[in-house]
This record gives structure tokens, sequence and C-alpha cells, in this order.
């Protein structure tokens, strides 16, 4: 579920990963929102946040609950850079660095691992 603004919860079941959620109750993993100091435009985060996610999914081997959450990290990631400016200006010209600098910023401000 994303929530906007405070981030996005994924609830995790018995047959998640093969089993590595526990068998009697759904499991939530809270991935919170990366906290900027100004948002100029929020149309276009939530798309942003689904591409993130999917295309992190994407680039893994094989997906695992540590991939899961990494993806709803970089979902986040990409949903910061996304209210940063109107439309599609910021994502025109981000690069990967500057993709993997956000999520060790924000991996560190979480204790995501």
């Amino acid at each position: 579920m994303k929530h906007g603004e405070y981030g996005a919860t994924a609830f995790f079941g018995q047959h998640a990963f093969n089993g590595a959620a526990p068998k009697s109750i759904a499991l939530p993993f809270r991935a919170p929102a990366l906290p900027l100091e100004e948002v100029v435009d929020p149309t276009g985060a939530g798309d942003s946040f689904a591409g993130g996610f999917f295309g992190y999914l994407a680039s893994q081997p094989e997906v695992t609950l540590q991939t899961f959450k990494h993806a709803m990290f970089y979902g986040g990631v990409m949903g910061s850079f996304a209210v940063q400016r109107f439309g599609t200006e910021q994502m025109q010209s981000l690069t990967r660095e500057e993709i993997d600098q956000r999520f060790a910023l924000f991996r560190e401000l979480s204790h995501l691992d």
C-alpha cells in the first residue's frame, strides 16, 4: 500500500518468499518516505514510486524478502525525485549515480539493513 508522503507498507503472508514470513500472521514491512525540505509538485510521485519499485525488482536475479524491501526503498527514492520539480523535469537529467547516492542516504537514515 502506498501512503504518499508517509511511505508505503507491504504485508507478507504465509506463502511469501518460500516461507520466509511467519505462518500464522501477515507480517507488515513499513518503508518511510524520504524527508525533503521542499515539495514542488506531487504529480507523478506514485507512478515514479511504482517505476522504481518494479524496475529494481526486474533488475534482480531473484525476488527475495530482502530484494522486495529494497525495491520499496528504491520506489521511495524515485518518488522523492519526482516531487522536486514540475512534471518530468527532474527525471530527464537524473543519473544512476544520483539514484544510488540517494538510496544510500535513505538506507542510512532508516537503518534498512
